[in-house]
Protein backbone atom coordinates (compact mmCIF):
# COMPACT_ATOMS: atom_id res chain seq x y z
CA UNK A 1 0.00 0.00 0.00
CA UNK A 2 3.14 2.58 0.98
CA UNK A 3 4.34 1.71 -2.78
CA UNK A 4 1.02 2.28 -4.28
CA UNK A 5 0.58 5.83 -2.55
CA UNK A 6 3.45 7.00 -3.26
CA UNK A 7 3.97 6.30 -6.88
CA UNK A 8 5.00 2.80 -8.51
CA UNK A 9 7.50 2.69 -10.93
CA UNK A 10 8.55 -0.73 -12.81
CA UNK A 11 11.53 0.38 -14.38
CA UNK A 12 12.41 -3.36 -15.24
CA UNK A 13 10.35 -6.88 -15.22
CA UNK A 14 12.13 -7.55 -11.65
CA UNK A 15 10.23 -4.27 -10.18
CA UNK A 16 7.24 -5.86 -11.92
CA UNK A 17 7.96 -8.80 -9.62
CA UNK A 18 8.74 -7.41 -6.33
CA UNK A 19 5.30 -5.19 -6.91
CA UNK A 20 3.29 -8.39 -7.33
CA UNK A 21 5.42 -10.81 -4.96
CA UNK A 22 4.43 -7.95 -1.70
CA UNK A 23 0.38 -7.35 -3.21
CA UNK A 24 -0.40 -11.31 -4.45
CA UNK A 25 2.46 -13.71 -3.51
CA UNK A 26 2.18 -12.45 0.04
CA UNK A 27 -1.83 -13.91 -0.21
CA UNK A 28 -0.29 -16.83 -2.12
CA UNK A 29 2.16 -17.73 0.77
CA UNK A 30 -0.34 -17.41 3.49
CA UNK A 31 -3.11 -19.42 2.13
CA UNK A 32 -0.40 -21.75 1.72
CA UNK A 33 0.46 -22.20 5.32
CA UNK A 34 -3.42 -21.91 6.70
CA UNK A 35 -3.78 -25.12 4.57
CA UNK A 36 -0.87 -26.72 5.83
CA UNK A 37 1.67 -26.24 3.22
CA UNK A 38 4.97 -25.57 4.03
CA UNK A 39 7.93 -26.83 2.23
CA UNK A 40 10.06 -24.52 0.50
CA UNK A 41 8.56 -25.99 -2.53
CA UNK A 42 4.87 -25.78 -1.47
CA UNK A 43 5.46 -22.03 -0.94
CA UNK A 44 7.74 -21.26 -3.89
CA UNK A 45 4.82 -22.55 -6.09
CA UNK A 46 2.33 -20.50 -3.92
CA UNK A 47 3.85 -17.25 -4.25
CA UNK A 48 4.32 -18.38 -8.48
CA UNK A 49 0.54 -18.39 -8.40
CA UNK A 50 0.40 -14.82 -6.64
CA UNK A 51 2.35 -13.21 -8.77
CA UNK A 52 1.01 -14.84 -12.21
CA UNK A 53 -2.68 -13.66 -10.87
CA UNK A 54 -0.82 -9.89 -10.02
CA UNK A 55 0.54 -9.91 -13.95
CA UNK A 56 -3.45 -10.94 -15.37
CA UNK A 57 -4.35 -8.37 -13.63
CA UNK A 58 -2.08 -5.54 -14.60
CA UNK A 59 -1.86 -6.76 -18.69
CA UNK A 60 -6.21 -6.64 -17.94
CA UNK A 61 -6.24 -3.41 -16.38
CA UNK A 62 -4.03 -1.26 -18.27
CA UNK A 63 -6.31 1.38 -19.22
CA UNK A 64 -7.97 1.76 -16.49
CA UNK A 65 -4.76 2.18 -14.37
CA UNK A 66 -3.38 4.71 -17.01
CA UNK A 67 -7.01 6.72 -16.37
CA UNK A 68 -6.11 7.23 -13.00
CA UNK A 69 -2.13 7.91 -13.41
CA UNK A 70 -1.08 4.26 -12.70
CA UNK A 71 1.45 2.35 -14.79
CA UNK A 72 2.93 -0.95 -13.78
CA UNK A 73 4.23 -2.22 -17.25
CA UNK A 74 7.92 -2.30 -17.09
CA UNK A 75 8.94 0.40 -18.50
CA UNK A 76 11.87 -1.31 -20.21
CA UNK A 77 10.18 -3.00 -22.46
CA UNK A 78 7.82 -0.24 -23.57
CA UNK A 79 10.89 1.88 -24.34
CA UNK A 80 12.35 -1.14 -26.07
CA UNK A 81 9.43 -1.07 -28.05
CA UNK A 82 9.84 2.81 -28.99
CA UNK A 83 7.38 3.76 -26.29
CA UNK A 84 8.07 6.62 -23.92
CA UNK A 85 5.92 5.32 -20.98
CA UNK A 86 5.74 9.33 -19.23
CA UNK A 87 4.09 10.30 -22.68
CA UNK A 88 2.11 7.31 -23.22
CA UNK A 89 0.66 7.71 -19.93
CA UNK A 90 -0.53 11.41 -20.07
CA UNK A 91 -2.54 10.19 -23.37
CA UNK A 92 -2.90 6.37 -22.94
CA UNK A 93 -4.07 4.74 -26.63
CA UNK A 94 -3.63 1.47 -28.03
CA UNK A 95 -1.06 0.46 -30.51
CA UNK A 96 0.25 -2.41 -31.56
CA UNK A 97 3.86 -1.68 -29.70
CA UNK A 98 1.65 -1.77 -26.11
CA UNK A 99 0.08 -4.71 -27.55
CA UNK A 100 3.28 -6.99 -27.62
CA UNK A 101 4.31 -5.51 -24.22
CA UNK A 102 0.83 -6.50 -23.02
CA UNK A 103 1.58 -9.85 -24.40
CA UNK A 104 4.91 -10.27 -22.54
CA UNK A 105 3.53 -9.99 -19.62
CA UNK A 106 0.82 -12.49 -19.88
CA UNK A 107 3.76 -14.74 -21.69
CA UNK A 108 5.80 -14.55 -18.02
CA UNK A 109 2.06 -15.13 -15.90
CA UNK A 110 1.66 -18.22 -18.23
CA UNK A 111 5.44 -19.97 -17.27
CA UNK A 112 4.43 -19.04 -13.55
CA UNK A 113 0.74 -20.95 -13.87
CA UNK A 114 2.82 -23.28 -15.07
CA UNK A 115 5.00 -23.92 -12.53
CA UNK A 116 2.16 -23.37 -9.91
CA UNK A 117 0.15 -26.27 -10.79
CA UNK A 118 2.19 -29.51 -9.58
CA UNK A 119 1.90 -27.01 -6.02
CA UNK A 120 -1.96 -26.83 -6.27
CA UNK A 121 -2.30 -30.86 -6.88
CA UNK A 122 -0.37 -30.99 -3.55
CA UNK A 123 -2.67 -29.04 -1.44
CA UNK A 124 -4.91 -30.95 0.91
CA UNK A 125 -7.99 -32.30 -1.63
CA UNK A 126 -10.34 -30.40 -0.12
CA UNK A 127 -8.46 -27.31 -0.55
CA UNK A 128 -7.85 -27.88 -4.31
CA UNK A 129 -11.19 -26.84 -6.46
CA UNK A 130 -11.53 -23.39 -4.89
CA UNK A 131 -7.37 -22.34 -5.93
CA UNK A 132 -7.75 -24.11 -9.16
CA UNK A 133 -11.20 -22.18 -9.88
CA UNK A 134 -9.17 -19.23 -9.19
CA UNK A 135 -6.25 -20.59 -11.42
CA UNK A 136 -7.95 -20.92 -13.86
CA UNK A 137 -10.44 -18.23 -14.01
CA UNK A 138 -7.64 -15.59 -13.89
CA UNK A 139 -5.96 -17.59 -16.35
CA UNK A 140 -8.86 -17.48 -18.50
CA UNK A 141 -9.11 -13.42 -17.95
CA UNK A 142 -5.49 -13.53 -19.51
CA UNK A 143 -7.12 -15.47 -22.87
CA UNK A 144 -9.30 -12.92 -23.38
CA UNK A 145 -6.75 -10.16 -23.32
CA UNK A 146 -4.94 -12.07 -25.90
CA UNK A 147 -8.32 -12.45 -27.80
CA UNK A 148 -9.02 -9.00 -27.88
CA UNK A 149 -5.26 -8.53 -30.01
CA UNK A 150 -4.06 -7.86 -26.19
CA UNK A 151 -5.73 -4.52 -26.05
CA UNK A 152 -6.54 -3.54 -23.12
CA UNK A 153 -6.81 -0.17 -22.77
CA UNK A 154 -9.99 0.58 -25.20
CA UNK A 155 -11.76 -2.51 -23.49
CA UNK A 156 -11.67 -4.68 -20.58
CA UNK A 157 -11.38 -8.31 -20.70
CA UNK A 158 -14.05 -10.08 -18.24
CA UNK A 159 -15.36 -13.54 -18.10
CA UNK A 160 -19.05 -14.11 -17.88
CA UNK A 161 -21.08 -16.35 -15.84
CA UNK A 162 -21.14 -19.46 -18.32
CA UNK A 163 -17.36 -19.56 -19.06
CA UNK A 164 -16.82 -19.65 -15.27
CA UNK A 165 -18.59 -22.32 -14.43
CA UNK A 166 -17.05 -24.39 -17.53
CA UNK A 167 -13.29 -23.15 -15.59
CA UNK A 168 -14.98 -24.55 -12.24
CA UNK A 169 -15.96 -27.98 -13.99
CA UNK A 170 -12.01 -28.10 -15.18
CA UNK A 171 -10.78 -27.33 -11.79
CA UNK A 172 -12.74 -29.81 -10.06
CA UNK A 173 -11.50 -32.69 -12.82
CA UNK A 174 -8.06 -30.89 -11.96
CA UNK A 175 -8.91 -32.35 -8.33
CA UNK A 176 -9.03 -35.68 -8.33
CA UNK A 177 -6.96 -37.46 -5.89
CA UNK A 178 -3.90 -37.93 -7.07
CA UNK A 179 -0.66 -35.68 -6.71
CA UNK A 180 1.64 -34.55 -9.48
CA UNK A 181 5.68 -34.61 -8.82
CA UNK A 182 6.18 -30.97 -7.27
CA UNK A 183 8.57 -28.51 -9.24
CA UNK A 184 11.31 -27.83 -7.23
CA UNK A 185 12.53 -24.57 -9.28
CA UNK A 186 13.87 -22.58 -6.95
CA UNK A 187 10.92 -19.27 -5.82
CA UNK A 188 11.39 -16.22 -7.87
CA UNK A 189 14.65 -14.17 -6.69
CA UNK A 190 11.73 -11.56 -5.70
CA UNK A 191 9.83 -13.75 -3.92
CA UNK A 192 12.26 -15.76 -2.07
CA UNK A 193 11.88 -13.38 1.08
CA UNK A 194 8.41 -14.84 1.80
CA UNK A 195 9.41 -18.21 1.57
CA UNK A 196 12.34 -17.53 3.47
CA UNK A 197 10.33 -16.10 6.22
CA UNK A 198 8.06 -19.13 6.93
CA UNK A 199 11.80 -21.11 7.86
CA UNK A 200 12.77 -17.79 10.06
CA UNK A 201 11.06 -19.43 13.00
CA UNK A 202 10.48 -23.38 12.14
CA UNK A 203 8.86 -23.99 15.46
CA UNK A 204 6.12 -21.51 14.73
CA UNK A 205 2.85 -23.81 13.75
CA UNK A 206 1.37 -21.63 11.03
CA UNK A 207 -1.28 -24.60 10.29
CA UNK A 208 -5.16 -24.78 11.00
CA UNK A 209 -6.99 -27.61 11.81
CA UNK A 210 -8.03 -29.86 8.85
CA UNK A 211 -10.68 -28.19 6.68
CA UNK A 212 -14.27 -29.70 5.93
CA UNK A 213 -14.60 -31.87 3.92
CA UNK A 214 -18.01 -30.26 1.56
CA UNK A 215 -19.19 -31.58 -1.76
CA UNK A 216 -16.55 -30.02 -4.19
CA UNK A 217 -19.79 -28.90 -5.91
CA UNK A 218 -20.41 -26.71 -3.08
CA UNK A 219 -17.38 -25.32 -3.07
CA UNK A 220 -17.24 -24.95 -6.64
CA UNK A 221 -20.33 -22.92 -6.95
CA UNK A 222 -19.75 -20.97 -3.84
CA UNK A 223 -16.18 -19.86 -5.37
CA UNK A 224 -17.55 -19.30 -9.06
CA UNK A 225 -20.20 -17.06 -7.14
CA UNK A 226 -18.05 -15.24 -5.09
CA UNK A 227 -15.37 -13.80 -8.31
CA UNK A 228 -18.95 -13.19 -10.03
CA UNK A 229 -19.90 -10.82 -6.73
CA UNK A 230 -16.14 -9.25 -6.92
CA UNK A 231 -16.30 -8.66 -10.63
CA UNK A 232 -19.51 -6.58 -10.25
CA UNK A 233 -18.15 -5.09 -7.01
CA UNK A 234 -14.87 -3.93 -9.16
CA UNK A 235 -17.79 -2.68 -11.96
CA UNK A 236 -19.70 -0.50 -9.98
CA UNK A 237 -16.23 1.06 -8.56
CA UNK A 238 -15.32 1.87 -11.81
CA UNK A 239 -18.63 3.73 -12.53
CA UNK A 240 -18.55 5.75 -9.72
CA UNK A 241 -14.67 7.12 -10.71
Amino acid sequence: MEWDVNGVACETPSDLYAYSARVAASVGAMMALLMGARSPAQLARACDLGVAMQLTNIARDVGEDARIGRLYLPRQWMREEGIDPDAWLHDPKFNDALGRVVQRVLVAADVLYSRADAGISALPLSCRPGIYGARHIYRGIGAVVAQNGYDSVSTRAYTDMSTKVKLMARALLDSRPFAKAIDHSPPLQETAFLVNAVHADPDQDFSVAPHRTDRFTDRLVWVAALFADLEQRQQTHNQRL
